[in-house]
C-alpha cells in the first residue's frame, strides 16, 4: 500500500514539478490547464474530484473512507504524467491538499500514510491560490461560506509543512503572469 504514495522520480529526473494549491473555486483548474497550454506539458488532473463524481452519480458522498483510495489515484495519476512531461509538470492539487480536506471534513482524522507522504512527496513550488475568485457551485463544491478558514488552513498547512509556495491572487491574468514568473525563475 506505501508504495502507492510514492512519487516515482527517475522517470524524468530533472523535470520541474509545481503545484495548483487552495481551497475549491480558486481557478486551480483553469490555471493547470493554462500552464500546461503555454508551456506544452501535460498536467495532473484532479483524482478526488473524478472520484466525488463517481460516487455522486450512485447517490453516495464521500467519507473518510474514501480518503486513502483518493490519495493513491492521485499519485498514480501523477506519477503516469512525470513520464509525458516536457521539463514542467503541472499538478493540480497533491496529497497536502487531500490531507487539509480530509482534516477538514473529517474532524481532524486523516491516514497516517497520507499524512507521511503529504509531507515526504516533493515538489519544487506550490501556487496558493487566493480566494479573491467568485465561488462557483458545481454539484461537488461545499465550502461558499469557509473559505478565509479554509485558505488560512491550506496555507497553515504549507507553512508547517515547510513548503516552498508563492500566493496567487487578482484577476486571471494577473494570476497566470504571477505563475509564469515563478516557473521561468525555476526553469532558469
Amino acid at each position: 500500500m506505501e508504495e502507492k504514495l510514492k512519487q516515482i522520480t527517475d522517470a524524468n529526473p530533472n523535470c520541474i514539478k509545481v503545484v495548483l494549491y487552495g481551497p475549491e473555486s480558486t481557478g486551480k483548474s483553469t490555471l493547470a490547464k493554462a500552464l500546461a497550454d503555454w508551456y506544452d506539458t501535460v498536467y495532473v488532473e484532479e483524482y478526488a474530484r473524478f472520484y466525488a463524481e463517481a460516487k455522486a452519480q450512485n447517490n453516495l458522498q464521500l467519507s473518510k473512507e474514501d480518503v486513502l483510495p483518493i490519495a493513491i489515484g492521485q499519485i498514480a495519476a501523477e506519477n503516469k504524467q512525470l513520464k509525458n512531461a516536457n521539463k514542467l509538470l503541472i499538478c493540480d492539487t497533491d496529497l497536502l491538499e487531500t490531507k487539509v480536506y480530509s482534516e477538514h471534513y473529517y474532524g481532524g482524522f486523516c491516514p497516517e500514510l497520507v499524512k507521511k507522504y503529504a509531507h515526504e512527496n516533493t515538489y519544487d513550488l506550490y501556487f496558493l491560490t487566493y480566494i479573491d475568485t467568485v465561488w462557483e457551485a458545481d454539484g461537488i463544491r461545499d465550502q461558499p461560506n469557509n473559505r478565509e478558514q479554509l485558505f488560512n488552513r491550506f496555507e497553515q498547512a504549507l507553512i508547517d509543512s515547510n513548503k516552498p509556495y508563492a500566493l496567487v491572487k487578482g484577476s486571471f491574468k494577473e494570476r497566470l503572469n504571477i505563475c509564469k514568473t515563478q516557473i521561468e525563475n525555476l526553469l532558469k
